[in-house]
């Protein structure tokens, strides 16, 4: 690689690999590190010691001008800054650099779980064996597509209606999954007709594994079956539906925290903000009464609230009163 800094990049790297990262996450450390190098290069830099500030305002602006969504370029930046925090460690690069961090503020979008019609209409449509058990599984579990498709048979509890995921996707912390009776109807189906040499619980017809790009494209299959095309749902849905209708049912968020594997019960509680039954009652309660008195052709203020504002009234009149009462007779000598 002509890259400036390219033996600094060798350290961190390894220095990824020694503790333990996943083999992904330094994948795609890496391909973001070269992508930073390669901007510097190309900008006249060809020494890691001459970067500042400005270098990284302009790398952040230039993937904002390749159309990159924001999220994408919060990662990149992210991975950036832990690449020369390490750099400053090493005293290659001044500590100036990361003293004001560059945040970008990203908006805060709520979980889109698929509407209950549309659940039916999806399983419906599903008249594979393999692939009935597979989306029924994510569906009821709420696991991540990764944890899925990394489920080995030994994995499975049938009898128990539970599945342990032996490493987390995103925390790699392990965590044990329970799955309903639907889906447990679809697993045994499926373990009937399965390849039992077969190490994986889902594989491909040609390989012991499934990738994601088949997963995708299998669930992307059943939405224009059910003619849901449209809706733009994906395959992580089915978890946002999984959290959304267990706290519809009045699951409490710690629970759904642990099923979910989240590292904080703040990143559950955004379902929250999906499942308010308590604010959608009362708000149509109140918008009942508002149209009432709209029928009527007047809007009539309220008895209680009538009454509260009259006694404030009098208190406000009794005040000034006795106010009034008691700077008379200073003004009267004055006088």
């Amino acid at each position: 690689m002509d890259l400036p800094g390219r033996e600094h990049l060798e350290r961190y790297v390894v220095g990824t690999v020694r503790r333990n990262f996943r083999r992904l996450t330094i994948q795609q450390n890496l391909s973001t590190l070269k992508l930073f190098l390669a901007f510097l290069r190309d900008s006249g830099k060809d020494r890691l010691e001459e970067v500042n500030r400005r270098d990284l305002e302009a790398f952040v602006e230039r993937e904002q001008d390749r159309g990159l969504r924001l999220s994408s370029i919060k990662t990149k930046l992210d991975r950036v800054h832990a690449f020369l925090q390490f750099l400053i460690e090493e005293g290659v690069v001044s500590s100036e650099v990361l003293v004001r961090k560059i945040r970008l503020r990203l908006p805060q979008y709520l979980p889109r779980a698929m509407d209950p019609e549309d659940v039916r209409g999806l399983l419906a449509v599903i008249d594979n064996t393999r692939d009935r058990a597979m989306l029924l599984t994510l569906l009821r579990t709420g696991m991540r597509i990764s944890e899925l498709l990394a489920l080995r048979v030994s994995d499975l509890d049938i009898t128990q209606r539970r599945i342990v995921i032996r490493e987390g996707a995103k925390t790699r912390r392990g965590r044990v999954v329970y799955f309903s009776d639907d889906a447990a109807v679809a697993l045994k189906a499926w373990l009937r007709t399965r390849d039992a040499t077969r190490e994986r619980l889902f594989y491909a017809r040609r390989r012991d594994s499934l990738g994601y790009t088949s997963a995708r494209t299998i669930f992307t299959t059943y939405l224009q079956q059910a003619g849901l095309v449209h809706t733009g749902y994906t395959l992580h849905c089915l978890r946002h539906t999984f959290a959304s209708e267990l706290l519809n049912a009045g699951m409490r968020l710690e629970c759904l925290q642990q099923l979910l594997g989240h590292d904080s019960i703040q990143v559950t509680r955004r379902y929250a903000h999906l499942t308010d039954k308590t604010r959608e009652q009362e708000y149509f309660q109140a918008m009942a009464i508002i149209e009432r008195r709209q029928s009527d052709g007047t809007y009539r203020l309220d008895h209680q609230l009538q009454t509260i504002l009259k006694e404030k009234e009098r208190c406000t009149s009794y005040k000034l009163h006795g106010e009034l009462e008691a700077v008379s007779p200073m003004a009267a000598g004055a006088t």
